[in-house]
């Protein structure tokens, strides 16, 4: 085995033998002690407790995503992977990256002790507002009501299409009146949907790094909600075009009909069993200590909330798919501005400093976990 430990494998134990904090509700058996060395978390993957499933559920399903995603640059005519219309989506794919692999490594190496333990829940909870915001910049750019439409003179995206297309014709949209089209909606999307989306990434970091010092009988419930918020403001593009037929829904619906729809549809199908999984602690409620290894609720968790993850990566496809097969289209003088295109600060800047805002936040908390941990053990050397 090539992940030795330097000391036999420490024995698992039920949950009258760790701390409180450390027991999960319904499990039984199954946990390490958290004062594992970093080479026995490692050696943990490959050995059956009750974190090795929530590791490997989103472990592998990094690999998964990173194959759909990369499919996309390899698609005939495209521009190049580094081309300023391709920034939303690589933040898109850093945040899911984030997501992925810090929710696997957080089951990984929590049990080297209780500080790295909160601290690694800390670190997962912002990489889930993160992926939130990258969520947000990919709709943003590639499902906006305006997303590929110019106006006279003005282009707002970089792909230029020179393939001939087999088959007849497409028919093009009729154009709207620029006053049903547009209504004043649009200053929202334009002005406010970012920074919304990031003020509510850290409002919820804060909320469920919270969850880990008070509220902590009603913690999976609060965590649960707390993500609703960000997915109804992230959602708000896609809502407005499936709700407010628009030029540019008319043009990703004649190229991949019922394609936003569909997945979005499956997205929040996902989200939905996801979330019950984790309120409900079913099935291990039905049957404490039976599923205390595999299949209890948060490895089905981890697997709802990548399969909604998949469907969103395939939504955002499907509508790069349509900006790229489609020139884009014109309007008349009278619409609303165009929508500006992707730069490196409106991307990649947006991401980074929300990243920095997060780590911010978890540091804070981190510091008062340990202080926390230092007064305990000053209280414990007393009596």
């Amino acid at each position: 085995m090539l992940l030795r430990c330097s000391r036999p494998s420490q024995p698992l134990l039920r949950h009258t033998d760790v701390p409180q904090r450390v027991t999960e509700s319904f499990i039984l058996s199954g946990y390490r002690f958290p004062n594992y060395s970093l080479r026995e978390c490692l050696a943990s993957a490959f050995r059956p407790t009750n974190e090795t499933g929530n590791f490997w559920t989103h472990f592998l399903a990094v690999f998964v995503f990173a194959f759909h995603f990369l499919e996309l640059f390899g698609w005939e005519g495209r521009p190049s992977y580094g081309d300023p219309f391709f920034y939303p989506f690589w933040n898109y794919f850093i945040g899911v990256f984030l997501l992925l692999m810090a929710s696997s490594l957080a089951h990984l190496l929590n049990s080297m002790s209780l500080l790295i333990r909160e601290i690694c829940f800390f670190v997962d909870y912002g990489t889930i507002s993160a992926y939130t915001v990258g969520s947000s910049l990919a709709y943003f750019y590639y499902i906006h009501p305006r997303a590929g439409i110019t106006a006279l003179g003005h282009h707002n995206v970089t792909w230029e299409v020179k393939t001939v297309h087999e088959g007849p014709p497409l028919r093009p949209p009729s154009l709207l009146s620029p006053p049903s089209a547009f209504p004043e909606f649009h200053m929202f999307f334009e002005s406010f949907y970012i920074p919304s989306a990031c003020v509510v990434a850290l409002i919820c970091t804060l909320a469920c790094c919270n969850t880990r010092q008070r509220w902590r009988r009603h913690r999976y419930v609060i965590r649960t909600l707390v993500f609703l918020l960000p997915f109804i403001v992230a959602s708000t593009p896609i809502f407005y075009r499936l709700l407010r037929p628009s030029v540019a829904s008319a043009q990703s619906s004649s190229l991949c009909p019922g394609s936003l729809g569909l997945f979005f549809s499956r997205h929040c199908f996902w989200l939905l069993v996801s979330a019950l999984f984790n309120i409900s602690k079913f099935p291990e409620r039905l049957s404490p200590g039976k599923f205390d290894i595999w299949g209890h609720s948060h490895q089905w968790f981890h697997c709802c909330t990548f399969l909604s993850i998949l469907d969103e990566l395939h939504m955002i496809k499907a509508e790069i798919r349509a900006l790229a097969l489609h020139p884009a289209l014109t309007l008349p003088a009278l619409a609303p501005p165009p929508l500006p295109g992707p730069t490196l600060y409106s991307t990649y800047g947006v991401m980074f400093t929300l990243q920095g805002c997060i780590g911010a936040i978890i540091s804070w908390f981190s510091w008062g976990a340990c202080r926390n941990q230092g007064t305990k053990a000053e209280h414990l050397k007393s009596h």
